[in-house]
C-alpha cells in the first residue's frame, strides 16, 4: 500500500529535469546560507572543490573565463548530484535493512505482507527464466543449474571478483581508446599521461 501511494511521487522524482532543478535549488540554498553556519561551510568546501577541479582541468587545456564559469557550475552540479545520489542509496539500504528486520522478527505482524510482496516480485522475475527451460529438463535441475544452486550459494561470482573483472574490462577499454587517440589523432594522450602534469595533450 505504501509503494502504491509513493509510486507517482517516485516517478516524478526520477524525472531528470526535476532532479536538475533540485540540485540547482540546493546549490542556491547553500550559497545563501550564513558563512558561519554549517551550510555556509559546506558551500565553502564545495566552492574550493570546484576550484580544485578547474585547476586540474587547467593542466590539460587552457581555461579562459567562459570555460571557467562552465567548469565551476558543472562541477558544483556534478558533486551535489553525486552526493545526493549517494545519500539516497544509503537511505535505500537502511530502508531495506529495516524491512528485512521487520519481516524476520514479524514486527507488527507484517511478515506475511512483506513475504507476499517479495514472492510476487520473485515469481515475475522467475517466469521469463522458466519459459526457456527445455521440456526434457526437470524444473528442479534447471533451477539448481542456473538460478538457485543446491548449496544455497548465489549463481554469480563474489562481489570482489565482479569488481576486479569490471575494473579490468573498463581499464582495457580505456587503454585501447588511449592507444587509438595516441596513434590516429592529434591528441597525444599516452604522452600526456606519462608526463603529467607538465605535458600537454595538444
Amino acid at each position: 500500500m505504501i509503494k502504491l501511494i509513493l509510486a507517482p511521487i517516485r516517478s516524478i522524482v526520477r524525472f531528470p529535469l526535476l532532479q536538475f532543478a533540485i540540485v540547482i535549488g540546493v546549490i542556491l540554498w547553500l550559497q545563501a546560507a550564513d558563512d558561519r553556519s554549517i551550510f555556509g561551510q559546506i558551500f565553502d568546501a564545495l566552492d574550493k572543490l570546484a576550484d580544485a577541479t578547474v585547476q586540474l582541468f587547467s593542466t590539460v587545456f587552457t581555461v579562459k573565463s567562459f570555460t571557467k564559469s562552465w567548469l565551476i557550475s558543472g562541477s558544483m552540479i556534478a558533486y551535489v548530484y553525486l552526493t545526493g545520489s549517494l545519500l539516497l542509496f544509503l537511505v535505500r539500504l537502511l530502508i531495506n535493512a529495516a524491512v528485512d528486520f521487520v519481516g524476520r522478527y514479524n514486527l507488527l505482524y507484517l511478515r506475511s505482507a512483506i513475504a507476499r510482496e517479495r514472492g510476487i516480485g520473485a515469481y515475475r522475475a522467475w517466469v521469463p527464466f522458466e519459459r526457456i527451460r527445455p521440456a526434457n529438463v526437470p524444473q528442479r535441475e534447471w533451477e539448481e543449474s542456473f538460478a538457485w544452486p543446491a548449496n544455497n550459494k548465489p549463481p554469480y561470482p563474489p562481489l570482489a571478483h565482479r569488481m576486479l573483472r569490471g575494473l579490468f574490462f573498463y581499464g582495457a577499454i580505456l587503454l585501447i581508446g588511449a592507444f587509438l587517440l595516441q596513434f590516429f589523432t592529434p591528441f597525444a594522450v599516452l604522452t600526456w599521461i606519462v608526463g603529467w602534469p607538465t605535458a600537454k595533450p595538444w
